[in-house]
């Protein structure tokens, strides 16, 4: 890899000559590390002879990158492939987030932090995780979903609007959009692009962004700001913003000095820089830092008006549908469409998001009612409550859900009606089973597109 020569002076600059070198080193030539992060609601499980990530339980290095498009356990959700570093965000929220909270991930596609979160976060807590680029908020949402979890809930809106919720979240993170230099042996578009102007067009972005959000966080609550770059002016100086113009304290996160994890450059309070010639991961800043209560909250007093509503429908839910869902469930239905929400959210919900762009809410969407049927939503087939004992289920084989993957017609054996296609036990969605063959409802922008046909799964499987 070429490297600009801008950005070695800059390397050479931030770190003594023998650790820049080795950086520089680990950029240019060596390559990228793959690891996943196992679901732990959805049962699957890797050689227990893979090395673990040491910082979240649930990471596992791959010793090689497999083709996960052609592997039916990636699309149910059984994992997320994740960079090792990105991943030391379920270590930030297990050590210091102990009771439940609201949670808002605010640069959250494609959706690896939010997951995490998802995972680490106490029972009882709430997420919103948004995502500006309508496009990228599609495939955040995608990961939501099929990450199975259902007290979160997916927005595409601007930081502006989400500060306008004035003290509403416990915590906050923002996984801000930056000049990308920690993912430059992954990713040749980032290498073409970088430039000075770029960092310091990203630091700017990046206090209009805090800026925004920060009437958001509650006095006392924890912003987690991290960026996949090296330079001081997207990091260690952004830190200082947040001190000292908006009013915070670095809080420290207990970490294992085995894990070579680099601190804070010039500055003595705590902050955590993975560095690919020390750790095993790509390059990775993160800082948690608490609200002052005496903060400025730079309230926004705009108007807003309120989106129209739609009428809601009342028609009569199906008593079997509220079998196929485990747990404390609010089941309820508007425009036809079955929501089950968690009580715990349902019963002190209120209108403060009322006015976001919502494309995913909180709960599970169970079916649509179509007359006296239900058709069951592809939400419902991948809930981790989904309740396998009360629907009917075909196990497939290998050939047989790359076909069902790809959105086609598929043969199967067993009961007429809708039913549950599984592979070695992942369930991957739903059919309509009518005897001589299968109608397939997998989501069609989820779909397989490549003509490839394996003849074997891939490793992973």
């Amino acid at each position: 890899m070429q490297l600009n020569d801008k950005f070695i002076e800059n390397i050479n600059r931030l770190l003594p000559s023998g650790d820049a070198c080795a950086l520089l080193h680990a950029i240019a030539d060596e390559s990228p590390v793959t690891a996943v992060r196992l679901n732990p609601n959805k049962g699957f499980k890797l050689p227990t002879e893979l090395s673990r990530v040491p910082w979240c339980e649930a990471g596992v290095y791959l010793s090689e990158r497999p083709q996960f498009t052609f592997d039916p356990n990636f699309h149910a959700g059984s994992y997320y492939v994740q960079d090792p570093s990105s991943m030391f965000i379920y270590h930030v929220i297990k050590s210091l987030i102990k009771h439940p909270v609201k949670y808002l991930d605010l640069c959250a596609a494609p959706g690896g932090k939010t997951t995490a979160a998802l995972q680490a976060l106490p029972q009882g807590s709430e997420v919103i995780a948004n995502e500006i680029m309508p496009q990228r908020a599609q495939v955040l949402r995608e990961n939501v979903i099929k990450w199975g979890a259902d007290n979160c809930m997916v927005t595409c809106d601007n930081p502006k609007s989400l500060g306008a919720i004035t003290g509403n979240f416990d915590v906050i993170a923002t996984d801000v959009p930056c000049s990308g230099e920690g993912m430059f042996r992954k990713d040749d578009e980032a290498v073409a692009q970088w430039s000075p102007a770029l960092v310091e067009q990203c630091a700017s972005r990046q206090r209009e962004i805090l800026n925004a959000v920060w009437p958001a966080l509650k006095p006392g609550g924890l912003l987690i700001y991290s960026t996949c770059t090296y330079n001081k002016h997207e990091n260690e100086e952004m830190v200082d913003y947040i001190i000292n113009y908006l009013g915070a304290t670095v809080v420290e996160v207990p970490i294992n000095s085995e894990w070579n994890i680099t601190p804070a450059i010039g500055r003595d309070y705590a902050c955590y820089r993975f560095m690919p010639h020390m750790t095993q991961g790509e390059g990775l800043f993160i800082c948690v830092l608490r609200k002052n209560h005496c903060a400025t909250t730079n309230l926004i007093n705009e108007k807003r008006k309120d989106k129209k509503g739609t009428k809601n429908s009342t028609l009569p839910i199906p008593d079997e549908l509220k079998k196929w869902i485990n747990g404390n469930y609010f089941v309820g239905e508007a425009n036809g469409i079955v929501t089950a929400t968690p009580t715990h959210i349902k019963e002190h919900f209120n209108n403060q998001y009322k006015n976001l762009h919502i494309i995913k809410d909180f709960g599970t969407e169970m079916g649509l009612i179509k007359g006296k049927k239900i058709v069951p939503s592809h939400q419902l087939a991948m809930s981790a409550n989904l309740a396998t004992d009360s629907i009917a289920t075909v196990e497939v084989d290998y050939p047989t859900a790359i076909s069902y993957l790809r959105g086609e017609a598929i043969c199967i054996e067993g009961p007429k009606g809708y039913v549950l296609i599984r592979f070695k036990g992942a369930v991957l969605g739903w059919a309509n089973n009518l005897g001589t063959r299968a109608n397939n409802l997998y989501p069609k922008p989820w779909r397989i597109m490549s003509t490839y046909v394996p003849n074997i799964p891939p490793s992973m499987s």
